[in-house]
């Protein structure tokens, strides 16, 4: 959706972008089209192997580029860095990219075997076998029916539990022959989708980290500035939706806020009154771009 992040994002051309979730710098390249030369463009991922790529791919624009290899929670110690104070626009593309689910060494896909990883940051401590064969039943359990939304959740913890009591379960081709039973042929792609995206949230803690950043993030836009939000799970979306609902409104406090916040005006103002879905064209030409949803708020 690079047309309507463009759309929404842009607001000077000399601003100063910033790209938490840049990848291949694919977003970051055709902004760049629409700045003058003293604009400048940030991209921070997470994934030395994106950020790399970024760089390559990034190299010959006219403007400032700077890409930084860091989570996005931490973009205020990157933008620091940077002797940047405040920035016109960001975006978040959130999920995980064509390369990453077509690289079987990543683990991230249940379509081809590979390691159980599922880490954008390979420096990570913690993997997706790690969880799998060290969390409770309960735990499991919990992860496939919140961050999968699977109703056969309770089902397949129990699956995995009685699987790693044989042998320890170390590559995605194991996981996905352990779950695959569990669901009838005509919905087992898009449960395994479901179940192996629960486990990679997981890993990545990437809930936690997307309530952390926004009202971080809110701070760092310039008055006019613009905050673009691209979600693929329908729990990050929620995240987004609320978060631009509450900071949109007159706060008036005497339930859902403390009473130190009576009255105080709204931040930002939504630019997405109905959430942004791709074309039927661009489905046609990738169709993992099918459960984009585009969210776009201006700080007042």
């Amino acid at each position: 959706m690079v047309e309507e992040t463009a759309q929404y994002l842009l607001s000077r051309k000399s601003g100063v972008y910033l790209d938490l979730t840049c990848g291949g710098g694919g977003h970051l390249k055709y902004l760049s089209g629409f700045l003058s030369p003293d604009a400048c463009l940030i991209g921070i991922d997470q994934d030395i192997e994106a950020i790399e790529a970024a760089r390559e791919n990034l190299k010959n624009l006219p403007q400032k580029i700077s890409v930084v290899n860091s989570r996005f929670s931490e973009f205020d110690r990157v933008l620091e860095q940077l002797g940047i104070k405040e920035v016109d626009g960001a975006l978040m593309d959130l999920g995980i990219s064509s390369y990453q689910i077509d690289t079987p060494y990543r683990g991230f896909s249940f379509t081809s075997d590979g390691p159980l990883d599922m880490r954008m940051n390979r420096a990570g401590s913690k993997t997706a076998a790690d969880i799998i064969n060290s969390y409770s039943y309960e735990d499991l359990k919990k992860l496939f029916k919140t961050f999968g939304e699977e109703p056969q959740g309770a089902k397949a913890a129990r699956k995995v539990c009685e699987a790693r009591e044989k042998s320890r379960i170390e590559t995605t081709g194991q996981l996905a022959e352990i779950l695959a039973p569990l669901f009838p042929p005509h919905r087992r792609n898009s449960s395994l989708a479901r179940m192996f995206q629960a486990v990679r949230i997981e890993v990545n803690e990437e809930m936690r980290e997307l309530e952390e950043v926004f009202p971080l993030l809110t701070e760092r836009l310039t008055s006019g500035g613009r905050m673009v939000v691209i979600a693929y799970h329908s729990l990050e979306d929620r995240i987004v939706k609320r978060f631009f609902a509450e900071k949109s409104k007159l706060r008036t406090g005497p339930k859902e806020l403390p009473d130190e916040l009576a009255g105080k005006p709204p931040v930002l103002k939504i630019l997405t009154r109905k959430v942004q879905t791709p074309s039927a064209g661009e489905i046609a030409l990738n169709s993992r771009a099918r459960s984009a949803k585009l969210r776009a708020a201006e700080k007042l």
